[in-house]
This record gives C-alpha cells, sequence and structure tokens, in this order.
C-alpha cells in the first residue's frame, strides 16, 4: 500500500479535491431573471458538457481515497483542507509533513478494509465450494470446470488466447475480454498466481468458474479503485487456443511474456498479483 501512496496519493489528492472545491465554491443558481433585451445573448445552458466532464474528473479521481474508508465528517476535514489549499491559506510545508501520518492512516484503514475483504471472501469461497463439481486445490483455489475442452493443457511457459470475465463477490464485473473488444493473449506463468493455476488445468475447448482468493490474485495491496485491498475474486474462463512461441527480436534476445488484446490496466489477468500478504494461502 505504500507503494500507492508514494506514486499516487498527492497527485490524486490534488486533482480529486480541487475538482471539490471547484464544486463547493461554485456560485448558486441565481434567480430567474426578467427577459433578457432584444439581441442579448442567450444565456448558457444550467449545465454544460465541460460542466459534466469537470464532474466526472471529480468522480473518477475521487476513486483515491477508497482505501481511507473516510467517514463524512472526515470527508469534510479532508475537503476544508483542499479548500484552504485551493485559495493559498494553508501551509503546503506543514502538510507535506504529515506525509507521514497520512501514510499510516492509510495502512490502518486499509488493513481494517483488507481483513472486512478477506471475511466477506472467505464465506464466499465456502458458499461456492458446493457447486457442482467444484474443486479446492491445495493453494486454495476455487476450480469449477463448466465444459471439459478436448484439446492440449497448457504449460507454465506457454502463451494462451482466452476470453474471460472477472467479477467481485457481490457479481459486479471489473473486466472482461469482451469489453476490450477481443479475446485477450497471455503469458500462463505471467499473471496472477490463480489464473496461472487454473490454466493448467484446462484443455483447450474448455470452459471454468474461478474463485481466487485474495493471497492467489492482488493480496491486501489490491488493485485500487476496482479491487479492494484483500478482495476474493472470480472468473469465468474460457480456453481458446494454445499459441505459438512468440518468435525472439532481431537482435536474437528472447522475448519477454506478456499479454495483448487484454485489460490495460489494473484488475485483469495480465496485471501482475500484488506481493501476497503473510495469510495462509486458503484463507
Amino acid at each position: 500500500m505504500s507503494q500507492f501512496v508514494s506514486r499516487g496519493l498527492w497527485p490524486a489528492l490534488s486533482l480529486v479535491l480541487a475538482g471539490m472545491v471547484m464544486a463547493a465554491d461554485a456560485p448558486p443558481a441565481a434567480t430567474p431573471a426578467s427577459p433578457a433585451p432584444k439581441g442579448a445573448a442567450k444565456p448558457a445552458a444550467a449545465e454544460t458538457e465541460q460542466d459534466k466532464t469537470l464532474y466526472a474528473l471529480g468522480v473518477l479521481l475521487s476513486r483515491n481515497l477508497e482505501t481511507f474508508q473516510l467517514s463524512e465528517a472526515e470527508f469534510a476535514h479532508v475537503k476544508a483542507g483542499m479548500t484552504d489549499g485551493f485559495h493559498k491559506k494553508a501551509d503546503a510545508a506543514a502538510a507535506e509533513a504529515s506525509m507521514s501520518q497520512i501514510q499510516a492512516l492509510q495502512r490502518s484503514r486499509a488493513a481494517a478494509l483488507a481483513q472486512r475483504e478477506r471475511e466477506q471472501g472467505q464465506a464466499y469461497l465456502d458458499k461456492s465450494a458446493s457447486a457442482a463439481g467444484a474443486t479446492k486445490t491445495t493453494s486454495g483455489l476455487l476450480y469449477i470446470p463448466v465444459v471439459v475442452g478436448s484439446g492440449p493443457t497448457p504449460t507454465r511457459s506457454d502463451r494462451v488466447k482466452v476470453n474471460y470475465e472477472g467479477r467481485l463477490t457481490d457479481g459486479t464485473v471489473f473486466d472482461s475480454s469482451a469489453q476490450h473488444g477481443q479475446a485477450a493473449t497471455l503469458s500462463v506463468g505471467g499473471i496472477i498466481p490463480c489464473w496461472t493455476e487454473a490454466l493448467q488445468l484446462m484443455k483447450v475447448g474448455g470452459k471454468s468458474r474461478v474463485v481466487c482468493p485474495a493471497t492467489l490474485a492482488y493480496g491486501d495491496r489490491g488493485a485500487p479503485p476496482k479491487i479492494l485491498p484483500g478482495a476474493t475474486l472470480e472468473f469465468d474462463i474460457e480456453l481458446l487456443s494454445i499459441e505459438p512461441p512468440t518468435p525472439p527480436p532481431s537482435g536474437g534476445l528472447p522475448g519477454i511474456p506478456g499479454s495483448s488484446g487484454g485489460p490495460a490496466g489494473p484488475g485483469g489477468p495480465g496485471a501482475q498479483a500484488a506481493p501476497a500478504p503473510s495469510a495462509p494461502k486458503g484463507q
């Protein structure tokens, strides 16, 4: 979580709360005025496209506050600090000196959030284990075959083409190959651990449902804002093919396995997992 703080916290907070200030400082709607004289410019629309864009910016950037789990009263303090900073009324140096306290607050809130997510995830794993054909592996992965394929089984060194859908335990779809308009090509050994394991249990042409505890996905770091710390994830996977090896570049150096046609950001199977927490696997 400290990596998230150091790389993205200050820019994100600055932008999101600047957006809040814009909204907070916007003048109240004017009372109805007398009709404008003939030939006068028409009044601007109540909400312009730029207004909508700025509002959307605020919504999206505010997601960076998710791991703080702020109450309404705490959020009010954050907005007040940002308002003062926006109007150059705050001591920026004093605020920057509080970075260690901010990091500590985020770590403690994220730890509590991760614990809650792990408990909910364990309940979901226990419930899903009753599905027909479900198998829980020694790592804690829950593997549920839907269609047994008839082709070969990939190895860790293979690259595969898949269709997939990823969901949170509440059913929210956070990523899918359909969203990207094409199947994803992935390196079996270069993706989150639950995918690496699940693909080696499948045959080409097969479909499976996979429930991944946080220890086999994104751990206690999560992949905010879509995937919270400690989150259990569920995937539907269709293994379409095993792809030919990537030819080495002209310089003769071996190619670096990766993914194409899949998600560009964190949350999808092509993203690397965060370091697993110390909790026992299968939790």
